[in-house]
């Protein structure tokens, strides 16, 4: 018998990495780490520093870099929504109504109602004291909320940047943006220091945005998306938490461009529509709603565009709204009574 043999080739022995790979790895990245270090000191001490990308949207971070800046007392009363909460609100004339009153902006731009509520439920949480919410909306903040995220930013990581004054640095590595980071920083510093811009990220002592350009940018916002029963739900839920927790709920239907609705609603069928469904989302609370859209008249020159307000306009709408405010506020029995009048709207 023969017999065969198998002659295998041994495979090679695996390469060592060499030490000086090694190093230059590592010499590399601590050099990008530190020009990356630099290059946020340098916009820093420029002033042109963007704050940390929790959203990646600019003026939602700033709010936040605000929150964690500013000073005051324990407020009580918190303004919420989108964009038309922040910028057509001066809780400074809200405060002069009413010497009772510690207001807070709680809104930020750009959110569903499903993402202002949650915003909401974080700053009650982190604020206890506060024992009335305003809620200013339109009909663009009641669309799309089935496919916005809900949580609109980490509230662990807000609660240690805004509450706890932990550094800012390590969260510009978390949310590495380079390329948002870059661009922000071009303009961020002429936002910070005018009202006279169209994003400006200008804010009071009480977090409001006053918004006051040069002339108008026409509509600018087409046709309103489809209204969305989520939204009306995000809505609807918290109302009832807010009862539940003892406290008051003003929701405010904040005014729009005569120009928009004639264009866009020209019978009026879809505010009548967003009217009702707001009032149900209501139903079975002692919410109070105030239609300022249906209630309030703006003045000729109000609007920039389809839904915001300069600030001179949106200063005489705070006279208007302080005085609502006041029917859920008030302590008085004559208050008290106002509420269970204002409660039979919503039942």
């Amino acid at each position: 018998m023969s017999g065969h043999v198998e002659h295998t080739q041994a495979s090679p022995a695996p390469r060592k990495v060499g030490r000086g790979y090694l190093l230059s790895l590592f010499v590399g990245l601590g050099g990008a780490f530190g020009l990356f270090m630099g290059l946020l000191a340098y916009l820093d001490h420029s002033e042109n520093l963007p704050p940390p990308a929790f959203t990646n949207s600019l003026c939602v971070d700033e709010k936040l870099k605000y929150l964690r800046e500013r000073e005051g007392t324990d407020p009580n009363l918190l303004v919420i929504g989108s964009s038309v909460a922040w910028r057509h609100v001066d809780n400074t004339i809200v405060r002069n109504q009413s010497s009772a009153i510690e207001p807070l902006n709680g809104a930020f731009c750009g959110l569903r109602a499903n993402q202002s509520t949650y915003v909401a439920d974080w700053l009650i949480d982190r604020e206890p004291s506060v024992r009335t919410v305003v809620m200013v909306v339109d009909p663009q903040d009641f669309s799309g909320c089935a496919v916005a995220r809900t949580d609109v930013f980490s509230r662990e990581d807000a609660d240690q940047y805004v509450y706890e004054q932990a550094s800012s640095w390590p969260y510009y590595l978390r949310y590495f943006e380079p390329r948002s980071l870059l661009r922000n920083a071009m303009s961020v510093k002429t936002q910070r220091g005018t009202t006279e811009h169209w994003d400006p990220l200008v804010f009071n002592a009480y977090g409001d945005g006053p918004l006051n350009p040069d002339g108008d940018r026409g509509l600018h916002y087409a046709a309103a998306e489809p209204l969305d029963e989520r939204c009306f739900a995000a809505l609807s839920s918290f109302a009832r938490t807010l009862h539940l927790e003892g406290r008051s709920l003003l929701l405010v239907s904040t005014p729009l461009n005569p120009e928009w609705k004639t264009r866009y609603d020209p019978n009026g069928a879809l505010l009548e529509t967003f009217d009702q469904r707001l009032l149900a989302a209501l139903h079975g609370t002692p919410a109070r709603y105030w239609n300022a859209d249906r209630y309030w008249k703006a003045p000729a020159d109000a609007f920039v565009d389809a839904i915001h307000m300069r600030w001179p306009a949106a200063q005489q709408f705070s006279v208007a709204l302080a005085q609502n405010i006041a029917t859920v506020t008030d302590p008085t029995p004559e208050g008290a009574k106002r509420k269970v009048a204002d409660a039979a709207l919503v039942q």
